[in-house]
């Protein structure tokens, strides 16, 4: 697909924003511990899944010292239906036994320390520097990197750090969290996988993605 210019870029920005303002994080959690928790558990499964999920689990497990004590088969038996369940159960409790051994069984709020917790990468840490601590990141995901690169914001297809620096050196810092959610909700609600609803898109007369479709 043809590269797009800077000043359609700046209106796809635009209009992304007036769409989308004021979009939160559909996780459901009260602290950093349940979100990093909650984003490792969204790994290939939606978030409306993982919400019920984390209503049993967290009541249960408020805390890193409460799960980083709990047996191996009663949190598989909780998240089972997540997905990859045994790999998830067997990354959270032992994410919890680190930040009660490494960090005060507190969530730390910096990058380098946040990936070395098992089941975390680059995009769970920017999703829990962000909506935790107000630290601004830009975390890509599949809905991002499909978006990004199909309405021109990128031109990265399937690298999410090259992506991510795109994309930061689109948006002021201090949007970052923000611009995460407006791609996010374009992909789940407009710009799907298998099925974008080009015809009612507000960017249609903008995104290459149609315009090399109608060509």
């Amino acid at each position: 697909m043809k590269s797009i210019s800077i000043e359609t870029k700046n209106e796809i920005m635009k209009r992304l924003e007036e769409v989308y303002i004021g979009s939160k994080p559909s996780l459901l959690f009260e602290n950093p511990f349940e979100l990093l928790i909650a984003t490792i558990l969204s790994a290939q499964c939606t978030d409306v899944r993982v919400n019920k999920v984390t209503r049993v689990l967290f009541p249960k497990y408020p805390t890193p010292s409460d799960l980083a004590q709990a047996e191996f088969s009663d949190v598989a038996e909780i998240i089972k239906s997540c997905g990859c369940y045994q790999v998830k159960a067997k990354n959270i409790i032992a994410t919890a036994k680190l930040l009660v051994s490494d960090y005060g069984g507190e969530v730390p709020p910096e990058m380098d320390e946040l990936v070395k917790l098992p089941g975390v990468g680059r995009k769970t840490a920017n999703v829990v520097l962000s909506n935790a601590f107000g630290i601004p990141g830009f975390a890509v995901d599949t809905h991002i990197m499909r978006v990004s690169y199909r309405i021109g914001l990128s031109e990265n297809k399937g690298d999410p750090l090259k992506i991510e620096k795109d994309l930061c050196a689109l948006f002021p810092k201090d949007r970052w969290g923000e611009a995460h959610h407006w791609l996010i909700y374009h992909g789940r609600q407009v710009c799907s996988a298998k099925k974008p609803a080009c015809e009612s898109c507000f960017l249609h007369d903008i995104c290459r993605f149609i315009k090399d479709d109608e060509a």
